[in-house]
């Protein structure tokens, strides 16, 4: 049974649905490095307003940021089970987190790639809207829902988040290859990168995910 995972992808590609998915079936902790500083940006905080400088015009914010966020989060809830949703996104980040839980005695067990085509991207990213509250992220498509409505989830308004300009998007993806490209090709090295394609369905994914993550993990 695999207990320390990664969930990387392109926006919209489900990382966020899949780790909420595993961590209620599995019972581990999930985090999220953009959805905590979305949250930090809404309190108003020192972090929140520097990372919000960076993501508000589709980059990445800076590696010193992204591990004083994990490293924080893990100090709270524990190293040895997690899901980490869309963290690493560079190489220095993946290197220094594996020196860092190798300074443990442990490591990384797999590192699912999401994997989704440019068109479908788009097509998600527009039809997409997100919780002021809690975070959660509804298709004005398939559900039914559109900008000012209650949550489904918690009964706050829903949004556009404002990333989810076709100039932002943009930028995201050509960030999410120059700088996660890298990461992808460290675990693919490493042997523990398994390749997911997200475009068949959040059902059919999810099973993809679990039958991975309940194979043994070798000796």
């Amino acid at each position: 049974m695999k207990s320390r995972i990664i969930l990387l992808g392109p926006p919209a590609s489900g990382k966020g649905t899949q780790a909420e998915m595993l961590a209620a079936k599995y019972g581990y902790p999930s985090a999220s490095t953009g959805a905590f500083l979305r949250e930090e940006r809404a309190r108003g905080t020192e972090i929140g307003r520097e990372a919000d400088a960076w993501t508000s015009r589709g980059m990445y914010f800076p590696d010193e940021i992204a591990l004083r966020v994990i490293e924080q989060w893990l100090a709270a809830h524990g190293i040895g089970k997690f899901i980490l949703d869309g963290f690493p996104r560079t190489l220095p980040q993946a290197k220094a987190f594996d020196e860092l839980l190798a300074r443990l005695g442990l490591g990384v067990d797999v590192v699912f790639d999401l994997q989704l085509p440019d068109g479908e991207i788009h097509n998600r990213v527009a039809n997409r809207i997100t919780c002021t509250h809690c975070g959660a992220s509804f298709s004005m498509m398939l559900h039914g829902v559109k900008e000012g409505d209650s949550c489904p989830s918690c009964g706050m308004e829903l949004v556009r988040r404002r990333d989810d300009t076709a100039a932002a998007l943009g930028e995201r993806l050509e960030q999410h290859r120059v700088h996660t490209g890298p990461v992808i090709a460290y675990y693919r090295e490493t042997g523990r990168l398994v390749e997911v394609d997200a475009s068949i369905g959040r059902d059919h994914v999810f099973e993809k995910l679990c039958e991975c993550i309940e194979e043994a993990v070798p000796a």
